[in-house]
């Protein structure tokens, strides 16, 4: 079946209808019958109707209750086929999960790509990877390495929950309406064993933000509030040298300021 469908700019809708870049999507995904896949945004199904042959069983999240009907027309065949009306950013994972990680893929709205990917990272023990189009800006800063324009609190904090792996970049005109940036496609697969572990995950959040608020500036200019914790070091004797900068830090030096406040912290209550 066919809709004469608008893309609405409310919903940050650009539809993609390069064939040869779906097809590169799909193989990247690769998905199996008996996984749990959830494609976010399925938009006018140009990726969903190759995924759902591969998995039968999938589910979608789609917000324009437009394509929601049109969705549940076009795939009646499939039974096993469920389709979500909602927000992406308001929706529960973990209800997905029925005792199988997820596998996530979707064309994101480029508006809300940075806030899902911190509401999906609550949920991040639940999920196998996720397959997501993306603002090729946003991709770069996700795998930007320390001393480069593009690292930052993204880079950081996705890199410290998940392994970062740009696959396919995708220019404009692959989309309909053609939006005025380029785009990528990026695996982010969680990590099982955690390279390095936080004590405290939400301080790890607090001290990064802190950092990148005034990544210009040293980092002992950044952490004031925290220096009585930091000038002594760590309990392993691990000092740090507050006169770098942010950008300069690479995740696990950024685990390690935090744990030595968190643990500094402890030892003083």
């Amino acid at each position: 079946m066919s809709i004469n469908h608008q893309a609405r700019k409310r919903f940050g809708q650009n539809f993609l209808v390069d064939q040869q870049i779906i097809a590169q999507i799909v193989s990247a995904v690769a998905p199996k019958p008996d996984q749990n896949l959830v494609e976010i945004g399925p938009g006018m199904a140009a990726i969903t109707e190759h995924l759902v042959k591969l998995c039968p069983n999938m589910s979608v999240l789609e917000l324009d209750k437009d394509l929601v009907e049109f969705l549940g027309e076009k795939f009646v065949d499939y039974p096993d086929f469920s389709i979500h009306s909602g927000d992406a950013l308001k929706m529960d994972y973990a209800k997905l999960h029925n005792g199988r990680d997820l596998r996530l893929v979707g064309n994101l709205p480029y508006n809300i790509s940075t806030p899902l990917l911190f509401h999906l990272l609550k949920v991040r023990h639940l999920i196998t990877d996720m397959h997501f189009m993306l603002q090729r800006e946003v991709v770069d800063r996700l795998g930007a390495v320390p001393s480069t324009k593009a690292y930052g609190r993204l880079s950081v904090m996705i890199q410290y929950h998940c392994r970062v792996m740009p696959l396919i970049p995708v220019p404009p005109e692959s989309f309909r309406p053609a939006p005025k940036v380029q785009s990528a496609v990026v695996r982010l697969k969680p990590h099982k064993t955690m390279p390095w572990v936080a004590d405290d995950e939400a301080l790890l959040s607090q001290v990064v933000s802190l950092c990148f608020q005034q990544r210009r500036k040293t980092l002992r200019n950044c952490l004031r509030p925290y220096l009585q914790h930091l000038e002594g070091g760590t309990d392993s004797g691990q000092s740090f040298d507050l006169s770098r900068r942010p950008e300069q830090l690479p995740v696990s030096e950024f685990v390690a300021l935090s744990n030595c406040i968190s643990r500094s912290v402890k030892t003083n209550q």
